[in-house]
């Protein structure tokens, strides 16, 4: 009645037990508490029932040879009676609601109909306590229980409940002027319910009114007779029918009542106005007393322990029954969880396992397509970078060579410039890079997908595309110490000649004068060597040292003293004539004088967008690998990140699988648990079955 009630409500285990088991165990408690009451009691019961007026009182006043409880016609008996022995020497009663004593004359009083006590009902109990010497009946712990008519109330089951389930012997009686009513047959159907095979009498009281028909006396006792027969062997199937009539008796109480009191008198017991074949009844009630008495005493074992036996038996069945089909159901449950579970680490296995080959496809998928990318934006800055001399001559802007315009302009043109690189890059790489990482994280989301329960599917979504790309140059930095030269500078002067023959760094080096650096590499800084590019830092040959070589020396003569000018315009002279050397001075002057007035704003520049073009080509190409680096980390980085969300989903399923795990081993441990306990209940009920067994083949069967 404990573990039941906890196997129901505990819903986690599967229905092991049912609401059906748990009433049945109940109602089992129920009948146990209502044997252990009769087992406590130390007195036998006896009820009598029938509908009114049949002398119910009348007959227990007959059996106890005195006028004790209210009696006479209508409605008398409105609660219960009881009759019990007392060792006192004068009779006394009490109330359920006191323990005081009261004189029996005030059962009147307190239990006659006509003027009941308002405090009492007909479920109330008044107990009347009669001397034992003044009745040899009640020296035997024998208790007379009298009942209010069954056909003047509904409360049958709560009167079966209260003053019945106790009873050893009930007493019907009846009425010999008519048959046995529905109303006395509904009662003892009820409680035969309550009671297995309780032990019933039937009396026929007035049958003093069976004289007024002689010639029909035996076939109304006949008809009696067969009816109650079958009521009782039928119907209640409470006794056998060749039994059944030793316990049916055809009396006149209210005659015997008369005759025993004229007796306590001192009169003739067949003084008075008694009907003829009084006799034969007076022997038919002592007939009935002695058989009533004989069954008291030679069957009180058997009368008080026989019918709990049976419904103990009944118990450890009901009891065995319930435990066998908890002990199946959880057992089925058991099985099933076992195999869940097994599915739930098979599972967990196969998520790890593929998880771990899964990963190292990603690792190596990503690995190669971030190679891919850092390939592509090379190759797409490259070619970025063999346009700039296009995107250069694109840019358009007001040209001022005053030192704040240059830098207002050389800022517009890295801004312009920046922005056509960027935006050619990302026409050349993003569409490729971005569809190229959709597919990998489309790859994986369906390679996770498997892996997870499916409450995390549902969490799982199409691949962002808010990732972009960012191609961040930094030109505006790199071409930070860029310095531009747009001074004149005339084609045939003597530095555009020597770099014409010797070249740039040739030119520098040869012109450059060791105390003053004046000048200065075309759109690089002077001096500063590790930024020249890579053709121009080889070693010069034998010849061009020798010709710089000589360069320097005459440039160093030409410093010293402008006569030389001279000298070499007379050696001029004297070879090819002076017309020839005016001639070449004019047309000299005239070539100087016509680019001095072509370098104009446009010329410079010209010049400062070929300088800068050159400039911001060689820086480019440095930062090539570092960009594409850059590049093939943002995509890195995004699908790794992607992957990482994945494996948390991944991971939160394995938790979901590992917590499944846990509630089905705890689940199984406590249906093993219900198993051992109802094993346990199953094999003590086999024990009291067998001690029932032992009790009833010492005292009731030996009673036999």
């Amino acid at each position: 009645s404990t573990v039941i009630p906890e196997a129901v409500q505990n819903q986690d285990l599967g229905r092991v037990a049912v609401e059906e088991q748990n009433l049945e165990m109940q109602s089992c408690a129920t009948k146990l508490a209502a044997i252990r009451e009769v087992l406590l009691r130390r007195t036998m019961k006896v009820a009598f029932f029938g509908r009114t007026s049949n002398g119910k009182s009348t007959v227990i006043n007959a059996m106890l040879r005195e006028r004790v409880l209210p009696s006479g016609i209508g409605h008398t008996t409105n609660c219960f009676l009881s009759v019990e022995g007392t060792d006192a020497a004068e009779p006394y009663l009490t109330t359920e609601a006191s323990a005081e004593r009261r004189a029996v004359s005030t059962v009147n009083q307190l239990a006659h109909a006509l003027h009941m006590d308002p405090a009492l009902d007909s479920g109330s109990l008044v107990r009347v306590f009669w001397p034992k010497n003044r009745c040899a009946l009640l020296r035997d712990d024998l208790v007379l229980m009298d009942s209010p008519g069954t056909d003047v109330t509904l409360e049958l089951d709560s009167w079966i409940d209260k003053f019945c389930l106790d009873a050893d012997v009930f007493v019907l009686v009846g009425n010999a002027e008519s048959t046995l009513m529905n109303t006395e047959k509904l009662f003892f159907h009820k409680v035969s319910e309550r009671i297995s095979k309780p032990n019933v009498f039937i009396l026929h009281n007035r049958w003093d009114a069976s004289v007024t028909e002689p010639e029909l006396i035996d076939q109304v006792r006949k008809q009696h007779l067969d009816r109650c027969i079958s009521f009782l062997s039928e119907e209640l199937q409470v006794v056998e029918p060749d039994r059944a009539a030793g316990r049916i008796f055809f009396i006149s109480a209210k005659e015997v009542l008369i005759c025993r009191t004229q007796r306590n008198q001192g009169m003739p017991e067949t003084g008075g106005a008694l009907a003829e074949g009084f006799q034969d009844r007076l022997t038919e009630f002592q007939q009935f007393e002695r058989t009533f008495e004989d069954f008291i005493s030679q069957s009180a074992v058997r009368t008080k322990f026989e019918q709990h036996t049976v419904r103990a038996w009944q118990i450890t069945e009901d009891v065995k029954t319930v435990m066998d089909a908890i002990n199946i159901a959880s057992a089925d449950r058991k099985i099933c969880c076992l195999e869940e579970r097994e599915e739930q680490r098979d599972r967990l296995d196969f998520v790890r396992g593929q998880m771990s080959r899964l990963s190292d496809s990603v690792k190596n998928r990503i690995r190669t397509l971030t190679d891919d990318v850092s390939t592509k934006v090379a190759s797409a800055l490259l070619d970025q970078i063999h346009s700039l001399p296009v995107l250069v001559e694109e840019f358009r802007a007001d040209f001022s060579p005053t030192p704040e315009n240059l830098e207002l302009y050389k800022s517009k043109l890295v801004q312009h410039l920046e922005q056509r690189l960027s935006g050619g890059l990302a026409h050349r790489c993003h569409g490729d890079v971005l569809r190229d990482i959709r597919d990998a994280q489309r790859l994986m989301t369906d390679s996770v997908r498997p892996l997870v329960s499916p409450s995390v599917q549902q969490q799982l979504c199409a691949p962002s595309s808010s990732f972009e790309m960012t191609f961040d140059l930094s030109l505006a930095a790199l071409c930070a110490d860029f310095r531009e030269d747009i001074d004149f500078r005339f084609s045939l002067g003597w530095t555009a000649l020597v770099t014409r023959f010797v070249g740039t760094a040739g030119a520098r080096r040869a012109l450059t004068v060791p105390e003053v650096s004046t000048a200065r590499w075309t759109g690089r800084p002077a001096g500063r060597a590790a930024e020249t590019p890579l053709c121009l830092q080889d070693g010069p040959s034998l010849k061009d040292r020798l010709v710089v070589s000589m360069a320097t020396s005459l440039v160093s003569v030409s410093s010293r003293a402008s006569m030389a000018v001279l000298l070499i315009g007379g050696v001029l002279q004297r070879s090819v004539g002076w017309r020839v050397v005016a001639l070449s001075v004019s047309l000299y002057g005239l070539l100087y004088l016509y680019e001095r007035l072509t370098w104009t704003a446009s010329s410079q520049e010209r010049a400062l967008k070929q300088q800068f073009t050159e400039f911001a080509a060689f820086r480019l190409r440095a930062v090539v690998p570092v960009t594409s680096s850059t590049c093939s980390q943002q995509v890195f980085k995004e699908l790794t990140s992607t992957f990482s969300r994945l494996t948390q989903r991944v991971d939160l399923s394995e938790a979901e699988l590992e917590g499944r795990i846990r509630q089905l081993t705890c689940r199984i441990q406590r249906l093993e648990a219900t198993q051992r306990k109802s094993k346990a209940f199953r094999n003590r009920a086999t024990e009291l079955e067998t001690q029932l067994e032992a009790f009833s083949a010492r005292y009731l069967q030996a009673a036999d």
